[in-house]
């Protein structure tokens, strides 16, 4: 990081810097009369029930000395001491917040824009000497069997760090813990909280690997059960690896340039290491997060063939009952056309009409029986031929 910004005076006035200001508003007027006193430049405090800001601290040589209850506040006692470091934790804080500390802290106005509208992409960003970091934090519900994606936003300077939160992930409670019970690593500065920060996120993506991994092995049992439900799973599933390799390919690119600045910013020997570790790590889960892809790809190729063959099967059997269903038809409709025979002879000299030849011929009955007979045995002869009975 750059050289630390010149002493801090305790008059109100040095408290104000060039860059992004907050929208003047009728507050900000004077009221009309004789000349007011000099007031402190305001800081737009957040409300005392507003519980954006989760923990704001002071610390010096590593180890906290004050717990500001208000934005006001920490701004005042940071400075005060010139030493001093601001951590402050704020989750989905309001504009006047941000704004309060843009003027504060002279952060740049591009950067508080993304940290307001957040769905960013990780990222890592300078502007003079101030740091500003997009990560997306994860982590494994088991309940709902679903990976929930997570927020942050940091603003790192010569002597301050500002994390803004948005979604459930990370918790950082027990990234400033962890550090504040080894304040000899803290007392090397905002980057080595920053480099805090970057493990605990990098960390909290091994749980949702190994749950990944889990529902994959799930799915592919599934899939071989002939399970129809798992196209969806796949596909949710799919989605969220996605946003996995969104949130984890970036994050080795900003390390490793990270890591390129080490000489030029004088980054101590242990923060060095200590980020190698975590560049380390999160080049593994980068990869297995791309292995991951490439087996869901390949489990909904195999589904879909399966499901394929399912349906060659199912229209197989279907075929085949239409094809019995068809020879019971020709049988029924060879023995109707057989017994239609007689019938039809029969109908014809039951008619009561006075002129019939047939009805006064000595013949006429048994040339009617051997017709009926003759009709009958040759359609069952051409039906026996050609397999209808």
């Amino acid at each position: 990081m750059s050289e630390r910004r010149p002493d801090r005076h305790p008059s109100p006035s040095a408290g104000k810097r060039t860059g992004w200001r907050r929208p003047a508003s009728p507050a900000d007027t004077p009221p009309a009369g004789p000349p007011a006193a000099p007031q402190p430049a305001p800081d737009a405090p957040t409300p005392p029930n507003h519980r954006s800001v989760i923990d704001s601290a002071v610390y010096r040589d590593g180890r906290r000395i004050a717990s500001p209850a208000s934005l006001a506040d920490t701004f005042r006692r940071l400075r005060e001491e010139p030493d001093g470091m601001a951590w402050i934790g704020l989750h989905r804080p309001t504009e006047p917040e941000l704004h309060s500390l843009a003027a504060e802290f002279n952060l740049h106005e591009l950067a508080v824009e993304d940290a307001l509208e957040a769905h960013q992409r990780p990222k890592l960003e300078r502007y003079g000497d101030t740091l500003f970091v997009v990560l997306r934090a994860a982590r494994y519900l088991d309940a709902q069997e679903e990976v929930d994606f997570g927020e942050l936003h940091i603003f790192v300077g010569p002597d301050f760090l500002i994390t803004v939160r948005h979604g459930g992930a990370p918790d950082l409670s027990s990234v400033r813990r962890r550090m504040e019970e080894t304040p000899e690593l803290l007392s090397l500065g905002p980057e080595a909280a920053l480099y805090a920060i970057l493990d605990a996120v990098v960390d909290g993506y091994a749980p949702v690997v190994e749950g990944v991994q889990t529902d994959i092995d799930e799915i592919e049992t599934e899939v071989f059960r002939g399970d129809p439900a798992v196209s969806r799973r796949i596909y949710e599933l799919s989605r969220e690896m996605v946003e996995f390799q969104r949130a984890t390919r970036p994050l080795v690119g900003m390390l490793h340039g990270l890591m390129a600045g080490f000489a030029k910013y004088g980054t101590d020997e242990e923060l060095q290491r200590y980020l190698r570790d975590v560049a380390d790590h999160v080049t593994h889960t980068s990869e297995r997060v791309d292995g991951f892809r490439q087996a869901l790809t390949e489990i909904l190729t195999v589904n879909a063939t399966l499901v394929s063959q399912q349906q060659n099967a199912e229209m197989r059997a279907l075929a085949e009952a239409g094809f019995e269903q068809n020879e019971e038809i020709k049988k029924i409709s060879s023995w109707a056309a057989i017994l239609f025979a007689p019938t039809l002879v029969g109908t014809i000299y039951g008619m009561n009409f006075e002129q019939m030849p047939e009805l006064s011929w000595s013949f006429g009955y048994p040339f009617a029986v051997g017709l009926m007979g003759v009709v009958c045995v040759s359609l069952y002869v051409i039906f026996k031929r050609r397999d209808w009975l």
